[in-house]
């Protein structure tokens, strides 16, 4: 099913006929290494190269290479024998994977799919910061009521959560560039890891055409932290749009409606409720940040191998990569789009604020009455009072502390607690830290 999620790009990414192209390649380089080195003859890397330009690995290629795997139990094994045959080349077929294991060119190729595919992922980042910094920016100056344990707290900036968001993006993009240049290795060691039918100046060479690093110290495989760390990035990055996402759920609530995700002329709601607008976008973003956390569980487990190699962890990464990768990417493109249409009622906004009678500005009320020369104590008697009065008889809180014996600052001198300017005060200086 991961098939519903895949972008154009990433669908194209992680095709058998890409995969073996990428083999292909690290097979090439190898070959031109050799031959730099003296121990192939000049003019093979080169036919390899001419043979794959006049019959390019297609999905062709990759069906016999499955159907000879069916049959050899091994897909280096297959994937070498239908190259030789498809070049049909007989100095290609002598010399083609000389000195490697199977394990140098899927390793290094994965690892190579894996910095194009986080290539992909941080340019669609790029948009959803961007749709992200525009919120921020139109809604800068808009007061809106700050909620913490989903209830009224004070007034803040709307657009502020949108730059929080946008920053916590902005760290995102850095722990993938980290990630990306962490699991971006060649290795090119064999059997186990010490070059004794290689040398390292093959797996230098391969390395800088692929523009990777050499992994430093390897036994068959690279070290799996660099891709669990590649994972626990990309959980991270879905647990932020997660964030994202809940916040515009609840946004998008009947009784709040400060936000709402686009809703297409001919789209359906609800099969049997005509009138449903469902955050249907949001909720599957949601649903799809808990596949990238149980995913990097599974690229943790593979960490620890046996000895110099087991092939535990193939079968997972072969589910695992392919997939988070293409879900983050899907979930980044998705949440762009909401936010890029995002609806957002602005009176709503502003009826919200005015939700609670003045509730919201206790806390700004509560500093004038110590200002005035009130015991801190004594005063936050006064306002939690005229607050639970406010709650239990729904009525204006300031008409209440106007009416108050007990409260020593009224009229004028009350006036500054009520203006939500006053909560505001800061945000251009919060929004000054990202140039904005």
């Amino acid at each position: 099913m991961i098939e519903r999620y895949q972008t154009p790009e990433m669908q194209a990414l992680w095709t058998e006929a890409h995969k073996y192209q990428a083999w292909a390649v690290v097979e090439h380089y190898a070959l031109e290494a050799w031959e730099e080195l003296g121990v192939v003859p000049r003019g093979v890397a080169a036919k390899l190269a001419e043979g794959l330009e006049r019959r390019p690995i297609d999905a062709a290629f990759a069906a016999q290479v499955d159907e000879l795997e069916a049959q050899t139990r091994h897909d280096i094994v297959a994937f070498t024998r239908v190259l030789s045959a498809w070049v049909g080349d007989a100095e290609v077929a002598q010399w083609l994977h000389f000195g490697l294991t199977s394990t140098d060119v899927v390793d290094t190729a994965q690892n190579l799919l894996l910095v194009e595919a986080v290539r992909l992922i941080e340019a669609e980042l790029e948009g959803v910061q961007e749709a992200l910094k525009r919120l921020a920016v139109r809604y800068k100056h808009t007061p809106a009521v700050g909620r913490t344990h989903g209830v009224h707290a004070e007034p803040t900036s709307f657009g502020l959560r949108f730059l929080a968001f946008y920053a916590a993006l902005g760290r995102d993009a850095e722990r993938l560039r980290r990630a990306r240049e962490a699991v971006g290795v060649a290795m090119l060691s064999g059997s186990v890891g010490n070059y004794a039918h290689l040398e390292p100046a093959v797996e230098a060479y391969v390395a800088r055409k692929l523009g990777l690093a050499v992994e430093p110290v390897s036994t068959q495989v690279v070290p799996r932290d660099r891709h669990a760390e590649l994972m626990g990035a990309l959980a991270i990055l879905g647990a932020d749009l997660e964030r994202v996402a809940v916040e515009l759920r609840h946004l998008q609530r009947t009784e709040v409606l400060e936000a709402q995700e686009p809703f297409g002329y001919k789209q359906t709601g609800s099969s049997s409720m005509p009138h449903k607008k469902n955050p249907v976008a949001l909720e599957n973003v949601s649903g799809l940040a808990r596949l990238l956390r149980s995913n990097l569980q599974a690229e943790l487990e593979n960490v620890a191998l046996w000895h110099e190699r087991d092939i535990s962890h193939s079968s997972v990464e072969r589910i695992i990569l392919p997939d988070s990768t293409t879900l983050a990417h899907y979930m980044l493109r998705r949440l762009r789009r909401v936010l890029e249409g995002l609806v957002v009622y602005e009176a709503n906004v502003a009826r919200n604020l005015a939700l609670t009678r003045g509730l919201v500005y206790s806390q700004r009320v509560l500093g004038l009455l110590v200002e005035a020369g009130m015991d801190r104590t004594a005063a936050y008697e006064v306002v939690q009072r005229n607050a639970l009065r406010s709650w239990e008889e729904g009525r204006d809180f300031r008409e209440l502390l106007e009416a108050d014996p007990g409260c020593p600052v009224k009229g004028e001198a009350l006036a500054p607690a009520f203006d939500p300017a006053y909560f505001l005060r800061h945000v251009d200086a919060i929004y000054a830290r990202f140039g904005l």
